[in-house]
């Protein structure tokens, strides 16, 4: 397994970076996390269609750039960084992947081609108002139909829900129990009975929907019954993957609160200069470190199919979790009085930072997740 970036993924880094900070400046995310959509329709076509980026993990058959999880994590690595709204998370991480791991052969030649070139996106839906992340929390139901299925029941926390072309569901067999008789289901996002409804959350830069299933027509995706599996490897995906976004904000933010320690002057002298200021400084360029080590280390084993990637999916998520929210903290100490304002734009990652810490799992829940994963 190598433990550094190629010449080439440094090189695609220096790329994307300079496109996001381009496209992405906080003036653009103030802006853009104040409408329902949530995204520019502009920008989101110009990064399929010119960078790509929808398709970075898709296989070449599937109409994809055919890369691995190591070059997915730079790209979410970065738009973290810029704090892009956009519904690549959801779109590109979460349904693709599912679609990748849970789909038939047909499926995937159909599915994944206009997702790899952002003509459509998509989502997946498993969680509901218990707020569980995992597939014993499913209650919502899936009935044989004539030649489909027809979904009852609720998901909430859906990534982009409200504006997705399509929508993979997780639901159950009636009278089933726990991982037993699980199943993803293809919805169209304008299906009859569909309704979804907007919610309002803690971090207005990304986007989430509650969605309400009434005798909805959909599609078994894959087989009947086998999607616990799946499932699991799409979860350690996207832990895998938030964990990189996490890392990519955070080191932005620890930047920016070194920035402003070495210009704002008190009793005639630069406050990073101060004893205190420089051990918080240590401190924060160590947990950000540790952080990135943990979540570059487990996109490589999950590029490799490393038999440890699920354990190693959750310390990522709970280290980058820890230390994303952390430096948010400090990045406002730092700033004083002027870093509790609206005006200034740490409060853009801190609420990132918060939203992602729980998203998925929050760190409690991947530790005693990591404890049982591990191979002792």
């Amino acid at each position: 397994m190598r433990f550094s970036f190629t010449e080439e993924q440094e090189e695609f880094r220096v790329f994307l970076r300079r496109f996001l900070e381009d496209k992405s400046p906080t003036t653009e995310v103030r802006r853009l996390m104040e409408t329902d959509e949530g995204y520019d329709d502009a920008v989101w076509k110009q990064l399929s269609s010119e960078l790509g980026l929808p398709a970075v993990h898709v296989p070449e058959e599937y109409g994809g750039q055919g890369f691995s999880v190591a070059e997915l994590a730079i790209v979410v690595e970065e738009m973290g960084r810029a704090l892009l709204c956009a519904p690549y998370f959801s779109s590109a991480v979460l349904a693709t992947t599912t679609i990748l791991e849970a789909a038939t052969e047909e499926q995937k030649r159909t599915l994944l081609p206009p997702l790899a070139g952002g003509e459509t996106r998509a989502t997946l839906a498993f969680t509901e108002d218990n707020g569980l992340w995992e597939g014993s929390g499913v209650e919502a139901t899936a009935t044989a139909s004539g030649d489909g299925y027809t979904i009852d029941g609720a998901k909430s926390f859906v990534l982009d829900g409200h504006t997705a072309d399509s929508i993979v569901v997780l639901a159950r067999t009636p009278g089933t129990s726990g991982n037993d008789g699980l199943s993803f289901f293809i919805v169209s996002g304008d299906a009859d009975g569909l309704t979804r409804t907007l919610l309002k959350t803690t971090d207005p830069t990304r986007k989430q929907a509650r969605l309400e299933f009434k005798s909805v027509q959909a599609e078994l995706l894959g087989q009947e019954g086998a999607a616990a599996g799946p499932l699991a490897k799409v979860l350690d995906i996207a832990a895998i993957c938030l964990a990189n976004e996490m890392v990519g904000g955070a080191e932005k933010l620890r930047e920016s609160a070194l920035e402003y320690s070495l210009m704002r002057v008190q009793f005639g002298r630069q406050i990073g200069s101060f004893q205190t200021m420089k051990h918080k400084s240590a401190d924060m360029l160590l947990e950000v470190e540790l952080a990135k080590s943990a979540a570059y280390y487990a996109a490589a084993a999950a590029a490799e199919g490393d038999d440890e990637t699920p354990a190693l999916a959750c310390l990522a998520k709970a280290g980058a979790a820890q230390a994303y929210m952390q430096t948010a903290i400090n990045t406002v100490q730092i700033h004083g009085g002027i870093g509790f304002t609206w005006d200034n734009d740490t409060h853009l990652w801190f609420k990132r930072a918060k939203s992602s810490e729980v998203f998925l799992g929050d760190p409690a829940y991947h530790r005693e997740l990591l404890m049982q994963r591990w191979d002792v």
